[in-house]
């Protein structure tokens, strides 16, 4: 195996490792919860036989070890158990809501990356400008008002004033794609708005410290124009913190999106996780919590390996 092969094979063990110390740490944090899960389930009219039933067929009478090891087992296995309220597989139920979250979150991110970096690359063009100025003045507004604000704005103004968008989004299968967009407008210009501004200066940022390299001065020299030697150049070699900030905004599109799906009442993960919560569903908990790291973390892992491969120094250690 080659010095690639050794980093890569590295970084997937450690991010297999930080998964599961995540998952311990849900099931320790699901498990000190206060109060009965059996009495909140049955409510406060169950007879003691009926609790006690309960807490049996929860497994809730074994030590906490032998019920972490059954969970993670289920896991390793595809079963991530039965939801406590429904009745229902959470693995069938969750399907059909990751779905919509990831299609949520690829329209936002279809939109908001490529925007991301052309907005940064033209920054970087017209520096100290005035395009320059007003870009980073929307997107520091844009990043700096909380999504859920953002979204009552938009539901309100272009939802129920212009009615050029529905303000609540909701999708079925049976919708066209058309239909489906056309539903997660107003979500999508949502996330899009938070996500942009911390992509686009950080693009900013990685294409100016790249200017200042001796290379790029002998571009100059050589009399080729600014646009050239952003896009030839600076830009190319930038691209591995690029990656990374893109990465994390990826991540937190799939794993930040509760707020914005629970104020557009989406049928998706965050709203699902928002649900069960409530009803103190702890194993439909376990499943959103552990499927919510696993993105985030798979998405970093990614974005180191995009750095490793894009940046050959990153291949030596030091």
């Amino acid at each position: 195996m080659g010095l690639v092969g050794k980093l890569l094979a590295q970084r997937i063990a450690l991010g297999l490792l930080l998964l599961f110390l995540v998952s311990i740490l849900i099931f320790v944090g699901t498990q000190i919860l206060p109060g009965d899960v059996a009495q909140s389930v049955l409510g406060q009219s169950a007879t003691p036989e009926a609790l006690a039933n309960l807490r049996a067929e929860m497994g809730l009478d074994q030590p906490a070890i032998t019920r972490y090891f059954a969970w993670l087992g289920g896991v390793l296995t595809g079963d991530l158990g039965t939801a406590l309220t429904s009745g229902q597989d959470i693995a069938t139920s969750i399907a059909g809501r990751l779905a919509n979250t990831l299609f949520l979150a690829f329209w936002a991110a279809l939109i908001s990356v490529p925007l991301a970096i052309f907005l940064g690359l033209l920054a970087v063009r017209y520096r100290d400008r005035w395009p320059d100025k007003l870009i980073s003045a929307v997107t520091l507004a844009s990043i700096s008002i909380p999504e859920f604000l953002i979204g009552y704005l938009l539901m309100y103004f272009i939802g129920v004033k212009l009615g050029w968008a529905p303000s609540v989004a909701t999708i079925y299968d049976s919708m066209s794609l058309g239909e489906k967009l056309q539903a997660i407008a107003l979500p999508v210009a949502v996330l899009t708005l938070v996500v942009l501004a911390h992509m686009m200066r950080m693009t900013r940022a990685a294409i100016l410290n790249v200017m200042q390299s001796a290379y790029v001065e002998t571009a100059e020299l050589k009399g080729l124009s600014m646009f050239k030697i952003i896009w030839r150049h600076a830009f190319p070699n930038s691209i591995a913190p690029i990656v990374n900030v893109v990465m994390l905004n990826l991540a937190y599109l799939v794993v930040g999106v509760v707020v914005v799906e629970v104020v557009f009442t989406y049928p998706g993960m965050g709203q699902y996780l928002v649900d069960h919560v409530s009803k103190r569903d702890v194993p439909v908990v376990q499943a959103c919590g552990l499927i919510f790291a696993a993105v985030y973390i798979g998405l970093n892992m990614v974005a180191d390996i995009v750095s490793i491969l894009a940046n050959p120094r990153l291949r030596h250690p030091k």
